[in-house]
């Protein structure tokens, strides 16, 4: 029998995956035998990190995919066998709701939102007739807020809801859907705020007195999209160190 919790041999594909946490996520499913597809906009960038996997050892394509244009999602999909998908281009804009401009609010939902549903619903087509195991990457300001990223917490929120929505209809086809809702965690681009003072007192209201690493991320990540959770769907996973249960 395969090991529980094993993805090997599984082609998975990764929205966002030229850099950041998309990155992260398709190193991560390679590290551990999958055959990832990479996608992101810019097809020079996820070209890069497709070599960079596979200079490591792994097995990864680049495909370009504007996950805003269902043409460019399904041509990118053109082809290919997916075993799993993980969710995860998103936008955000740092603006009070007063002054966010319609067009900048519209942007992070058609990304953040459409954009996942349009990839999960292509997805979904895809594996029909197999199962699979979609997952979205939503955020703990899904489940809570923080100001001004009003336009990001109404997208991730609705993440979560239709992350529910999809398990529910597509269970029957074996297609598992559950969410991923990462805290704070620490990468190149956050770390000198963090260590300002404002940032400093931010990680004070984090139960567990620190930020998360990416690799915190991998355990669930691998869970979700293995066999190992076979019998979950519709779930929301936290990983934030108690952040969401903080005291008000």
């Amino acid at each position: 029998m395969p090991e529980l919790g094993s993805i090997a041999g599984k082609t998975i594909l990764v929205t966002g995956g030229s850099s950041g946490l998309g990155l992260h996520f398709a190193q991560t499913l390679s590290r551990n035998g999958a055959e990832v597809i990479l996608a992101a906009r810019r097809l020079d960038a996820v070209k890069d990190a497709a070599e960079q996997l596979r200079a490591e050892g792994g097995k990864a394509t680049a495909v370009r995919m504007d996950v805003t244009n269902p043409d460019s999602v399904a041509e990118a999909l053109e082809g290919l066998t997916l075993d799993g998908l993980v969710n995860n281009a998103g936008v955000t804009t740092t603006t009070p709701a007063m002054d966010i401009s319609a067009e900048d609010f519209g942007s992070v939902i058609d990304t953040n939102l459409k954009g996942v549903f349009t990839v999960a619903q292509a997805a979904a087509r895809n594996m029909k007739g197999r199962g699979g195991s979609i997952v979205n990457i939503a955020s703990i300001l899904g489940l809570r807020v923080a100001g001004a990223l009003s336009a990001y917490a109404a997208s991730k929120a609705g993440v979560v809801q239709l992350t529910k929505a999809l398990a529910l209809e597509w269970a029957r086809y074996d297609i598992r859907v559950n969410a991923l809702c990462p805290g704070y965690i620490e990468t190149p681009l956050n770390r000198d705020f963090f260590a300002t003072p404002a940032g400093e007192a931010l990680v004070r209201r984090i139960p567990q007195r620190k930020l998360g690493q990416l690799s915190d991320l991998d355990g669930p990540l691998l869970l979700l999209l293995s066999d190992a959770s076979r019998y979950m769907t519709g779930s929301v996973i936290a990983v934030d160190g108690g952040h969401l249960v903080s005291s008000l």
